[in-house]
């Protein structure tokens, strides 16, 4: 568990129970899902109700993978084939072809709670001789047979604050390992002890008798030792402060537990959970989501440091983005070689951070700001949220059907609501989620507004 989910190449399936001596066979992902589904439901289903299931089965699947639920415990395999623990896996059996083209569709879509970053666990069941509190596969055909999407027929059993991520990328390989690949001590540095000490903490909570460590920082100090001896005391691992392999998967283990990442009423990973994490070197060439987080924050000094150039957020490391980064090592007396390490983050996540803490409360700024990078949704908190609900009130007071909202940096109802309202009328996809399109009309209305110029509701335009 490293941050953004990726679509694994490979799975690794054991076959049989957890605790059994059966053997691992290693295939595809999209093969995976194709056999489960052939064998969990009938080709004859409604496609609506199929497409919904193998919307579950992926994301149960890709949930499996990115909790490392059984590697945290030591097994070698990422999922079992056996239906009291997972779901069903026949090796080698025949694929319907209508299952089969529907997978080659959507085996890179998955399920998650709306201001969450982790595929949700898609508890299920067949609803007949086997009930539970997720989805029922034989509720599904009566779902769509009375015309429901399969995203209504999720909501039905899931609830109405998920949204499924489509398209999310490929990773080539078998899924990588969370555990570093040597012991961190005192002394080690980088984003795996960031990473160790973000899990310490939050363990913390539930485990009082375990230190907190202040600051995050990525730097394996004295604080951490302790943490890490503590929690090893508390586990009855040996308490040598050294993080091994063992010791490393018992505290994700703890963590996944603590978070109940997979149980139905998961706490969830937010974008501002994973904002704390070094994403790796970024530098010219590279496209994704640290390169679009990398932007927004270099965008945003360059609103208010003219010394500084105002770059597109395209998720692109090109040209433009390595002259801001460049731009940005020279004003904070750093190497200036284009390149993105750890240092170079950390600096522009301070700066970044104090460009933030300088607002006042009910900031309007010079310019609206630019679009954060990810979309803002419902039980999402974080700075971005305090500013959209800032711009949301701010609008109110020209538009009354708009309401206002407090600037608590919570996504809650009042939020949604009100983002909802502004959507529709402004000829958007009213589903209450701030993408970079309602982002963009808000912010331009709401500089409106601070300019003085009012428009009449109904002009903006997507």
């Amino acid at each position: 568990m490293t941050g953004i989910p990726f679509i694994p190449q490979y799975i690794t399936v054991h076959l049989g129970p957890p605790d059994s001596n059966a053997r691992n066979v290693t295939v595809s992902f999209q093969d995976y899902i194709k056999n489960v589904a052939s064998s969990e439901i009938y080709p004859t289903w409604p496609e609506n109700a199929l497409r919904a299931n193998i919307y579950a089965i992926t994301t149960f699947a890709l949930n499996r993978i990115y909790t490392e639920w059984y590697r945290s415990k030591g097994y070698d395999f990422d999922i079992t084939n056996s239906t009291s623990y997972d779901q069903a896996f026949v090796y080698g059996r025949d694929i319907f072809e209508n299952i089969s083209q529907l997978v080659d569709e959507q085996f890179n879509d998955y399920v998650r709670r709306q201001g969450s970053i982790e595929p949700m666990f898609t508890q299920f069941c067949n609803g007949t001789t086997v009930t539970c509190p997720g989805l029922s596969q034989w509720g599904t055909v009566e779902l769509a047979r009375q015309g429901k999407t399969p995203f209504e027929i999720l909501q039905y059993y899931y609830g109405d604050d998920i949204e499924i991520v489509f398209n999310a990328p490929i990773q080539y390989g078998t899924p990588a390992s969370s555990y570093p690949g040597s012991p961190l001590r005192r002394g080690s540095t980088g984003m795996a002890v960031r990473q160790l000490q973000l899990y310490l903490n939050r363990i913390s909570k539930n485990y009082p008798a375990i230190p907190k460590i202040n600051p995050v920082d990525g730097i394996f100090g004295s604080e951490t030792e302790q943490a890490v001896k503590k929690f090893q005391q508390v586990f009855q691992l040996t308490p040598d402060g050294i993080v091994g392999e063992a010791t490393w998967y018992r505290i994700l283990y703890i963590y996944n537990s603590v978070r109940r990442l997979a149980e139905l009423n998961s706490e969830g990973i937010s974008q501002e959970d994973l904002n704390q994490l070094f994403p790796s070197v970024l530098k010219k060439g590279e496209v994704s989501t640290g390169v679009r987080v990398l932007q927004y924050r270099l965008a945003l000094l360059g609103k208010y440091n003219s010394q500084l150039p105002v770059i597109q957020v395209d998720g692109i490391f090109g040209d433009q983005t390595e002259e801001a980064v460049i731009a940005f090592q020279k004003y904070a007396g750093l190497n200036p070689d284009g390149i993105v390490g750890e240092t170079t983050w950390n600096e522009l996540y301070r700066y970044y951070r104090g460009i933030l803490a300088s607002m006042p409360e009910n900031f309007g700024g010079e310019a609206p700001m630019l679009y954060p990078g990810s979309p803002l949704s419902y039980g999402m908190r974080s700075s971005d949220v305090a500013v959209l609900q800032t711009y949301l009130t701010a609008i109110s007071r020209q538009f009354p059907s708009i309401p206002a909202v407090s600037a608590t940096g919570y996504f809650g109802d009042e939020t949604r609501n009100a983002v909802r309202i502004f959507q529709s009328e402004n000829n958007l996809v009213a589903d209450g989620i701030v993408g970079s399109k309602t982002w963009d009309a808000i912010a331009g209305v709401y500089g409106d507004v601070l300019s003085g110029y009012d428009r009449i509701q109904g002009q903006f335009q997507p």
